[in-house]
């Protein structure tokens, strides 16, 4: 059978169905023809390229003077930039898990999908993800990088090659990796699935080169590894490879390229970390301001403490994070322009809807904090561009969720989603941006079952969070964007504080830790 057969069989199912399904027309709904003017039966192919621990700030396009974002910038010229985006939960596996499922942690949770909120719980076959839904209706799916799966099920993806395969591809090379990991870390690849090293351990313990650093992870150095040895180049080459031999088939595509930089080892490539030098790096104006009386212990904690790196709490190392993690969103650019290069060179860009988003931020200093969990703007924001053939560039300032992001992606593609869902769709903004549609509250949790368990909503400009165990925490974002006052416990914000605690509790009550 081939695609237009295809096509148009899905589109009559779709309408038995009782769904809208036009295969004849594109994500912005204009109806695409043969040369002769008669219509095509064609669905719009789908790349989301995406990071891991991108501080939604820290681009070009979003006013960055420091970072060297040429091809992201690009992207987001010719395409909708949503401004104020948020992931579902600030670590790793539950993010990505909620992106691929449409579904918030808690409900993943209920659903005896994820065991727990951390990184090391994988879900079921029994729950399809996104993959599955685009593969069942004729695209072929592939992922090439980090999904942080955490088992050997492939989801939905026809075509699959994560951090197993970069290391057949590396061989004995590999071991410079794990000299800069310096310890097991699923995050970052060694072991992407744990349960291969549950029984026997940490297969290199006692064969590493150990640096100097005081905790697990570094500040971070010049990578020993040469440039084109990088994951994040393995899955541009492949992401590449993968458009020169599968994406001239029959079938449409859907394509996620995921990148691991500028999540740590913050060690660059050499070309990459020469372009930033630590003593000329600014750190953030609120480093060393917070005001610890009206913080949670918890977050008063990793501030003082800086957990996984003592070293940051003295300026002079912070600046050198500072400038590895340049070095390192440097060098994922690079890759993700390398993809976006391929894309256009193959003419494929003509109807490829283009993602770019990242699992969580990083909060760099902001408030004397660095990595994520946290549900501040620099660790629970995330860039989100989304361009679509034939639309118009535009900025877009509304809330959104990436627990809304399958459904949005689907919705362009006039592909059914089926089971439960949290999302929805935001296809009419990215129709219209200044259309000014309200969606809605934006949800967040972090550590469910934990001690330290805390749940978050956005509504308008306020941003509300409720610690299990701890203080309350209400930032306007409008008039304090750098969220430096708390507003909790001021009389005057009792009736804000109690309609945001309403709201969040009527979306999942939270559970005592």
């Amino acid at each position: 059978m081939n695609r237009r057969k295809f096509l148009s069989l899905a589109a009559t199912t779709l309408g038995a169905a009782g769904m809208h399904a036009d295969a004849a027309t594109d994500a912005m709904g204009v109806q695409a023809l043969e040369s002769d003017g008669s219509p095509v039966d064609s669905r719009p192919n789908v790349l989301i390229l995406m990071s891991d621990q991108h501080k939604r700030s820290c681009m070009g396009a979003a006013g960055d003077s420091v970072a060297v974002t040429p091809n992201l910038d690009r992207l987001a010229r010719e395409s909708i930039r949503f401004t104020n985006a948020y992931c579902t939960n600030p670590v790793c596996a539950p993010s990505r898990a909620s992106m691929m499922t449409g579904l918030y942690t808690n409900n993943l949770l209920s659903r005896g999908v994820l065991k727990t909120s951390g990184d090391s719980s994988p879900y079921p076959f029994k729950h399809k993800t996104v993959a599955d839904q685009f593969s069942r209706v004729g695209y072929m799916t592939a992922l090439i990088g980090k999904m942080h799966f955490m088992d050997a099920q492939t989801h939905g993806f026809n075509y699959h090659l994560e951090f197993n395969d970069w290391c057949q591809y590396l061989g004995p090379r590999v071991q410079l990796y794990a000299d800069e990991l310096a310890a097991r870390n699923s995050g970052a690849g060694l072991p992407q699935i744990e349960s291969l090293w549950q029984k026997g351990g940490d297969p290199w313990k006692g064969h590493r080169k150990l640096d100097n650093r005081l905790a697990p992870c570094s500040v971070g150095k010049v990578s020993e590894m040469a440039e084109e040895d990088h994951f994040d180049n393995f899955v541009a080459r492949e992401s590449v490879h993968f458009l020169e031999h599968f994406a001239r088939e029959n079938e449409p595509f859907f394509l996620v390229s995921s990148f691991l930089k500028p999540h740590a080892p913050f060690m660059p490539a050499k070309r990459f970390a020469e372009m930033f030098h630590p003593e000329q790096m600014k750190l953030s104006p609120t480093w060393g301001k917070a005001d610890l009386k009206h913080l949670p212990k918890e977050v008063c904690r990793r501030i003082e403490d800086c957990p996984g790196t003592p070293e940051l709490k003295d300026a002079a190392e912070a600046r050198k994070r500072v400038a590895y993690y340049y070095g390192n969103l440097a060098q994922m650019d690079d890759c993700a322009g390398q993809v976006l290069n391929a894309l256009s060179r193959l003419g494929l860009d003509r109807n490829t809807i283009v993602v770019y988003t990242a699992d969580h931020g990083e909060m760099l200093g902001d408030l004397g904090l660095w990595q994520k969990f946290q549900f501040y703007e620099g660790s629970c924001g995330v860039p989100l561009t989304i361009k679509v053939p034939g639309g118009t560039p535009a900025l877009c300032d509304t809330p959104l969720s990436l627990v809304s992001l399958a459904a949005t992606v689907a919705d362009l593609c006039r592909v059914p989603l089926s089971g439960p869902s949290d999302g929805k769709s935001f296809a009419s903004l990215v129709r219209q941006p200044d259309s000014r549609a309200n969606y809605g509250p934006v949800f967040a949790e972090y550590g469910l079952g934990n001690h330290n368990a805390k749940y978050m909503v956005r509504d308008g400009d306020y941003k509300y969070t409720y610690w299990v165990h701890d203080i309350d925490e209400l930032y306007d974002l409008r008039s304090d964007p750098e969220e430096m006052l708390n507003l909790a416990d001021r009389p005057d914000h009792n009736a804000t504080v109690e309609r945001l605690r309403a709201e969040l509790f009527a979306w999942h009550p939270p559970a005592a830790g």
